[in-house]
C-alpha cells in the first residue's frame, strides 16, 4: 500500500512540476548551473570508467577465443556491441544513480531541512518547478554524455586489445564496422533519455518529501540510489522487451 502511495506522489509531483513555471529570467541561471553541476561535472568519471571498461571487455574477448575457427575480428565486434547496447547507456546511467542521484536528493533534502523550500512557497514561487524542472531539461543532454561514453569505451578496447597483443588494428576495426545495425545507437539513445527522466525525477521525489534532520538527508540520498537503480534495470528489462523484442 505504501508503494502506492508513493507512486501517487511521484506523480502528483511530477504534475506539479509543470505548473506554473518559474520566469525565463531566474530560469536560464538556474538551467546553466544544472548543466555544469549534472552533465559537465559527470562527464569526468564516465569517460575514466568507459575506457577502461571498453579495455577490459576486449580482454575479456580476446582470451575467451580458444578456437582458431573463430574469427579474430569478434573482439571489436564483441567490444562494440557491449558498449552500445549495454554498458553505455545502462552501466553509466546506475552510476549516474550514485553520483548525480544522491547530489539532487541530498541538495533538495538540505532544503528541505533548512526550511528553504518552504519559504519559496510563502514567496509564491512554485518550489517542485524551481527545483525540478532545471535538471529534468539538464538532463535531456545526457545523451551526448552517453555518446561520448561509447565512443570513448571503444577506444578503450582498441587500445587494449592493439596494444595489448591480443588482436590487430586491422582486425578489430573490422569487427567494429562487421554487421553494424545504425538502430541499436537509436535504441540506446531511447533508453538514455528514459533514464535521464528517472535520474531527474526520482532522486528528487526523495529529497523534496524528505522529513526530519541532517541524518534523514543521508538515509533519503541511500534510498533515492537504491530505488533509482531498481527502476533503471526494471525500464531496460522493458525497454529491450519492446524495442529489440
Amino acid at each position: 500500500m505504501n508503494y502506492l502511495a508513493s507512486i501517487g506522489s511521484y506523480a502528483i509531483m511530477i504534475k506539479e512540476v509543470f505548473r506554473k513555471p518559474t520566469k525565463w529570467r531566474i530560469m536560464k541561471s538556474l538551467l546553466f548551473k544544472e548543466i555544469d553541476e549534472l552533465i559537465y561535472g559527470s562527464l569526468g568519471i564516465l569517460v575514466f570508467i568507459s575506457f577502461f571498461i571498453g579495455g577490459v571487455v576486449a580482454i575479456q574477448t580476446a582470451l575467451n577465443i580458444t578456437s582458431e575457427l573463430i574469427p579474430k575480428n569478434l573482439v571489436g565486434f564483441a567490444t562494440r556491441q557491449s558498449i552500445i547496447l549495454e554498458f553505455a547507456p545502462t552501466f553509466c546511467s546506475i552510476i549516474m544513480a550514485g553520483k548525480v542521484g544522491s547530489y539532487i536528493t541530498s541538495s533538495i533534502g538540505t532544503m528541505r531541512v533548512t526550511e528553504q523550500i518552504d519559504a519559496l512557497e510563502v514567496m509564491g514561487v512554485n518550489a517542485l518547478n524551481y527545483l525540478v524542472f532545471p535538471k529534468i531539461i539538464a538532463l535531456l543532454l545526457y545523451p551526448f554524455v552517453i555518446a561520448i561514453s561509447m565512443y570513448v569505451g571503444i577506444l578503450g578496447g582498441w587500445v587494449a586489445a592493439v596494444f595489448g597483443g591480443f588482436s590487430t588494428s586491422a582486425d578489430f576495426t573490422e569487427g567494429i564496422q562487421l554487421d553494424f545495425i545504425p538502430f541499436h545507437v537509436t535504441y540506446a539513445f531511447i533508453k538514455t533519455l528514459v533514464f535521464a527522466f528517472i535520474l531527474a525525477t526520482i532522486p528528487s521525489y526523495h529529497g523534496f518529501y524528505m522529513k526530519g534532520g541532517a541524518l534523514e538527508v543521508g538515509k533519503a540520498a541511500t534510498t533515492s540510489f537504491v530505488w533509482t537503480s531498481v527502476v533503471i534495470i526494471i525500464l531496460n528489462y522493458i525497454l529491450t522487451q519492446l524495442l529489440l523484442g
